[in-house]
Formats: structure tokens, C-alpha cells, sequence
């Protein structure tokens, strides 16, 4: 049988499968084929193969191995890029697979790849605990995890990959293995930020931490014409914040909200995302100096539940529009780094309808101080803020005019910026991009090595992809 006719058709797929397949023209194809980036190939996946368990994770690799067919994987669906449903490609759909348990005792979370950000921060707090993870509940904990995981625990917790213990993985011959500290210990370490490229993660094991049920989060909002004052500010005061405060930095459009003047509505504002986990009664003394910062239009900070504080951006997050997404780390949050990112709200080509939002991320505390750079492939080195644009909008005319727009910020934020970053806050840049955005030079040769040991034929190529090392 030959490669080049068989993948188009897969008509000898494995009996023993036992999940859902979907081809083109199935009832239930183009649903399954829906993701968070809204700009589908127009081709779509030759076959979408739905596992029930890791078994049929098995039996697909087997079978994409001994034909040399490369494979996508489909957890949550929500990478920037797309790379999840790319056209003509054989999916492994990893979304029906959504166990997710909890040991009160040793505080470990078990979650399979299919399972959402929401549904393990609520099946945690049944137990009063959480694992370090993003700001967006519909996103998935597997592809969150294998690039890093940042989110408002990671100055109190560290990133995800920082407390992730192990993870069970079915290798691209079919074979079942387990890393983690000590049984393929390399693995693990490539595991922990180099993303989907060594194998398909079927489980992952998390160290869960003390968290809520009740902490203290919300939004200040300013006017835009204070941003630059309060950023230049919030740069000191972050130097002296203590680790349960986590913080996201906002530009976006107001929203209709009764307390705001009607007059902002629907224009650019500065937000600032507080989540405080420490004691409730001790919020007070941590927020209300983020308030003097400026003169805050609002104050919407107040008591509430883990679950809700970690799903308020959920309003701005919706799955399946068209999308770009750039970001990188700085190393300090200058005066001319803001101006760029003011500069360029400016001539966002923004229509009715649309969303875009500019984020600044603030590091420190345990995310960048507790963990040595080389410790796991997800780097931290040097940065003390992310920041990060977002656009979607509906209008497939409106992909020339966005796209031109990232390219020209992402050039200007480049002399601030660091050349490592958070790989799943921006869409691949290319080969230069990929090189360094695990840090150092050593550590990408040490990501291609490891997958040149456990995907030498680089069958799992969709995604923000390392190249295997070459021999001689």
C-alpha cells in the first residue's frame, strides 16, 4: 500500500478503534472540526478519529506510524494557530476523554487531555484547591500545560509545568509510557514547554495548592488618557507586590456597564484583572494601591469564588472567530514599550462586533524566581511582564487588514522585547521564532535531541514544531 494514496482515505483504519470516525460529509464532521481559532483550513481533516481511551490513541498512532502518515491532536481546540483540524491531515481527536480526579490527601489532580480549564477548577474546589493554570475556562488543560501555563496563581504557584508530577503518553509507534522525575526523565523535561511534539499526552498529574473557595478579584477600570501614568507607576509598585496577588493588565473597549459614563462606552480603557488569593480580610491593603495609581472610572474588585475569578475573561474569549494572536516577554515595563502599545490601539482596524484586547502580564514571585531556567523546556529568563494582543472578529475581508496590523506591532514591540517567550500567547513566527522562544541555544538542541529519540520521523508536525536532530 502506498503513502501517497492511502492517507487520502484510510480505508483500511483499524478495526479494533473503537471511538467515533468522522470523514468529510458525516453528519457530525464539520461540528467536530470547529475550533477556537475561527479561520478552518478550507480543506478539512482527511479523517477526524474521536478516542474513547487511550487504546484508541494506541491503535491510530500504530497505524500513522507504519504508514508514515503525520498526525494532528485535537485536546481543547484552543491553540491561536489552528494547527488542531489542518487540511487533508488524520486527527487525533482527544475531546471525548475527560476524566478529571481529584486526591484531597496528597492534593494530586488527575486530568485526561479533553478535559476544559473550568471543569478541573471546579472539581479542585470541591476540595478547596487549584492547579496553577490559565485565565479562560474553556480552554484546555493539556495543550495549556504542555506549552507552560501561566495564569493569576503563577506569582503565588509557579506555571503549570511547575507543578505538573507526571504525564502518561502513548509514544507515535503505539507504545504506552510514563514520565515524570524519574522514568524518562528527558522526556519529561521536554514535555514540560515543548508542547505537542514528542507524543499524545493521555493523562496528566498535577500538585494542586490551597485556594479560595472565597478570594477577593475584579476589574479597576481608568480612563485611557491616565494609561501611561498608571503603567508608569504599576512598573514600581510591582517590585514590592506580594506573590497572592495576581494581575492582568487590560486595553480594550469598555463595556456597556451602568456605572461607567456613557460616553466611554464601547472606547478604549485600561483595566486592571486583580485576582487576590491570600486572606480575604488582608485584600484591602494589596487592591485599594492599585486604585491610587490613577482615579479609576470604576472599582469593581470585591469578594468572590475561585471559579468566577478565574472565568472573568471568559466574556471576551469566544470559541470559534477568526482570530490573531502575538505576545512575547519584556524585561521591564518601560515608558516607550507602553507607548508602542498605546500607539498602535490607535489604528486597530476594529469593525462592530469585533474584540481585540492588549494584555500585560505581571511575572515575578514564584514563576520566575523558584524554578532554574533549565529545569523544565518552558522558559522564564529575564522576564518580568508578558504582553500580549488579541484580535477576533467574523469578516473573513477583515484577515489582510488584522494580520498587516499584528505583523506591524509585533516589529515595533520586537526592541523591547526578549527572544524566549510563552509559545501558546502568540501564533508561530516562524523557524527564527521557534529557535528561541525556549531560550537558549543549548535547550533548543536539547528539545531536538529528545525528539529525535521519541518522533524521529517528525510524524507529529502540526503544531509549533521542533524539528528532530540529525545524526552525523
Amino acid at each position: 500500500m502506498s503513502a501517497s494514496t492511502e492517507p487520502r482515505t484510510h480505508s483500511d483504519f483499524p478495526a479494533d478503534f473503537r471511538g467515533t470516525i468522522l470523514r468529510p460529509g458525516d453528519d457530525e464532521y464539520d461540528a467536530a472540526r470547529a475550533l477556537y481559532q475561527g479561520r478552518a483550513a478550507d480543506e478539512g481533516p482527511s479523517l477526524i478519529a474521536r478516542c474513547s481511551d487511550e487504546d484508541d490513541v494506541a491503535a491510530v498512532l500504530r497505524y500513522a506510524s507504519a504508514h508514515n502518515v503525520p498526525v494532528a491532536v485535537r485536546g481543547g481546540g484552543h491553540g491561536s494557530d489552528g494547527y488542531a483540524m489542518p487540511g487533508g491531515a488524520l486527527v487525533v481527536d482527544l475531546s471525548g476523554m475527560r476524566s478529571v480526579t481529584v486526591d484531597p490527601e496528597t492534593r494530586v489532580v488527575r486530568a485526561q487531555p479533553g478535559v476544559k480549564l473550568g471543569e478541573m477548577d471546579a472539581a479542585a474546589q470541591e476540595h478547596g484547591l487549584a492547579v496553577p493554570a490559565g485565565t479562560v475556562s474553556s480552554t484546555g488543560v493539556a495543550g495549556l500545560t504542555l506549552g507552560g501555563g501561566i495564569g493569576y496563581l503563577m506569582r503565588r504557584y509557579g506555571a503549570t509545568v511547575d507543578n505538573l508530577l507526571a504525564c502518561d503518553m502513548i509514544t507515535v509507534d503505539g507504545r504506552k509510557v510514563r514520565a515524570d522525575a524519574t522514568e524518562n526523565p528527558e522526556l519529561f523535561w521536554a514535555l514540560r514547554g515543548g508542547g505537542g511534539n514528542f507524543g499524545v499526552v493521555t493523562s496528566l498529574e498535577y500538585r494542586a495548592h490551597p485556594v479560595g473557595p472565597e478570594v477577593v478579584a475584579g476589574k479597576l477600570i481608568f480612563p485611557i488618557d491616565q494609561a501611561a501614568e498608571v503603567l508608569g507607576k504599576l512598573a514600581v509598585h510591582g517590585a514590592t507586590a506580594p506573590r497572592e496577588l495576581g494581575l492582568l493588565v487590560a486595553i480594550a473597549d469598555a463595556p456597556p456597564l451602568p456605572m461607567l459614563p456613557e460616553d466611554v462606552h464601547g472606547k478604549p480603557v485600561l483595566i486592571l484583572v486583580v485576582v487576590y488569593t491570600g486572606e480575604p480580610d488582608t485584600a484591602d491593603e494589596v487592591v485599594r494601591p492599585l486604585a491610587e495609581l490613577g482615579r479609576p472610572l470604576a472599582d469593581l474588585v470585591g469578594r468572590t469564588t475561585w471559579v468566577q475569578a478565574n472565568s472573568m475573561l471568559d466574556a471576551v474569549a469566544p470559541y470559534g472567530m477568526r482570530m490573531n494572536l502575538r505576545g512575547g516577554y519584556l524585561p521591564a515595563l518601560t515608558d516607550d514599550a507602553v507607548d508602542v502599545l498605546l500607539e498602535h490601539v490607535a489604528t486597530l482596524p476594529a469593525n462592530p462586533g469585533d474584540i481585540y484586547s492588549i494584555n500585560i502580564s505581571f511575572m515575578g514571585g514564584a514563576i520566575s524566581e523558584d524554578v532554574d531556567e533549565d529545569a523544565t523546556a518552558f522558559s522564564r529568563a529575564g522576564a518580568a511582564w508578558l504582553w500580549e494582543a488579541i484580535c477576533k472578529w467574523d469578516a473573513p475581508e477583515s484577515d489582510a487588514s488584522y494580520d498587516q496590523w499584528a505583523t506591524t506591532l509585533t516589529e515595533a514591540m520586537q526592541p523591547h522585547a526578549l527572544t524566549n517567550g510563552y509559545a501558546n500567547l502568540s501564533d508561530d513566527l516562524g523557524e527564527e521564532w521557534r529557535r528561541g522562544v525556549h531560550g537558549s541555544e543549548a535547550k533548543h538542541q536539547r528539545l531536538r535531541a529528545v525528539k529525535a529519540v521519541w518522533d524521529p520521523q517528525n510524524l507529529l508536525r502540526f503544531n509549533k514544531n521542533i524539528a528532530p536532530a540529525t545524526s552525523g
